[in-house]
């Protein structure tokens, strides 16, 4: 009689929003593996439309709580490329420290809250404080600052209200971003003793053959601005990425599932941004990546937790330099006149590119709205790597299995809450 064994993860722990996984195994072999995204669609592309486009950036921020700047980011670049201007000089450098705030507070958070347990054999983060207080003081303090440096240029540290299309409300005074130094200092420290740390985990064996895709930048390692690049070596400008990306809806998921048009393993995130950029890195964030043992392209996803710390270090280093370099911009922002338009925008959110297009009409009204978010991205890779982790692994019990593919969609740090977008679904129903 065959045997079949069913493994299901009802709902995933310590990632953002809610998914789950099932497996169907017959005779020793994996029949059906789906990763799915059961949060409810929440159709931000269908209200936008109708929309003055000034509030798109704060609505579209309302996507994710963890990531906010990297909505409002693509958001205003998109409607700055529909309108034809461009923020440069020390505006654009301010969102680059806003952006550097960001990913300093969900690095910090996902690398020693969400991620370290599973490599510490621990449970969560609670059994992470009974083990070792110390280090959890550490990644708070960490986080915080992070917290502080959106506060001082985003008003406030979870959906910041300073950002406009153009650039800002209210620029901050010199005296308010130098205070942040001390704390940058003491945090880029902390941020290599991170790579350390985390470069001592054992890592399972894993190497996937991904076709990477991130922003690439001439001048500095890409977060809020750049040109798209993929390992495959396509270059080419943001609003190229539909002809090279798409969607699609499948049946055990809510959210939108990204494909690459020509076949290849699409992947978006800390690994590909390192590979595609490993060049543009700090000095001192490639030394810490050299001392982990790093090489110049990283293809297994387990490691991409040491990657995130390096990043980290660069997001520190940056965030430094922006601060002992600031001066007050001459205007906050750049007006612009209202014209119809399409626009393109994409930015890196810490868990990879996030891509926007909008059509304006004369009145700058929103006709049509466009958000491929990184995770819906990643559905595909993350279900690629959960082939290879549940199948080398099912000679061990349930429990055993469940926990490492978690720690496997961990390696994502997926923002499933980001994954649930969709307007048109398709279905075939049979009996």
């Amino acid at each position: 009689m065959a045997e079949t064994r069913r493994i299901k993860v009802e709902a995933l722990a310590r990632v953002e929003g809610e998914g789950s996984l099932r497996v169907t195994v017959r005779d020793g072999r994996i029949k059906d593996l789906h990763f799915g995204i059961f949060e409810p669609p929440r159709f931000f592309e269908a209200f936008l439309r109708g929309r003055d486009y000034r509030e798109v950036p704060d609505i579209t921020a309302r996507i994710c709580g963890i990531c906010p700047v990297a909505y409002l980011l693509g958001a205003s670049l998109a409607m700055e490329d529909a309108l034809g201007i461009e923020v440069a000089g020390p505006l654009a450098d301010l969102r680059r420290l806003a952006y550097c705030g960001e990913w300093i507070e969900s690095h910090a958070l996902h690398v020693y809250m969400l991620h370290a347990p599973d490599f510490l054999g621990l449970a969560d983060a609670l059994e992470l404080a009974a083990h070792d207080r110390a280090l959890v003081e550490r990644a708070l303090r960490l986080k915080q600052i992070g917290n502080r440096i959106l506060e001082a240029v985003g008003g406030r540290a979870v959906h910041p209200v300073n950002f406009r299309v153009g650039g800002f409300y209210r620029t901050p005074r010199k005296d308010e971003i130098r205070a942040l130094i001390p704390d940058l200092e003491w945090g880029l420290d902390a941020a290599v003793e991170t790579v350390r740390l985390v470069a001592g985990f054992d890592f399972p064996h894993l190497e996937q053959d991904y076709t990477f895709m991130a922003l690439s930048h001439g001048d500095e390692y890409a977060i809020h601005r750049g040109e798209l690049a993929r390992s495959n070596g396509m270059r080419g400008p943001v609003p190229a990425f539909l002809e090279q990306i798409d969607e699609e809806h499948v049946p055990w998921s809510n959210a939108l599932s990204g494909k690459a048009l020509d076949g290849s393993h699409h992947f978006v995130g800390p690994l590909a941004r390192y590979a595609l950029n490993y060049d543009r890195l700090s000095a001192r964030a490639r030394a810490a990546a050299e001392q982990a043992g790093l090489g110049r392209v990283v293809r297994n996803p387990f490691k991409s937790i040491v990657v995130r710390a390096v990043e980290l270090v660069q997001a520190y280093g940056d965030a430094l330099e922006l601060a002992q370099n600031y001066s007050e911009p001459d205007r906050p922002f750049i007006e612009a006149k209202v014209r119809a338009g399409e626009g393109h925008g994409a930015t890196e959110a810490p868990r990879g590119l996030c891509y926007h297009r909008y059509r304006i009409d004369g009145d700058g009204t929103v006709l049509d709205a466009r958000i491929v978010p990184p995770t819906a991205q990643n559905q595909r890779a993350i279900e690629l790597d959960l082939w290879s982790v549940v199948g080398a692994n099912l000679d061990q019990p349930d429990e055993t299995v469940k926990w490492r593919a978690e720690q496997a969609i961990r390696n994502y740090d997926p923002c499933i809450s980001c994954a649930t977008h969709f307007l048109k679904l398709e279905m075939d129903r049979q009996s």
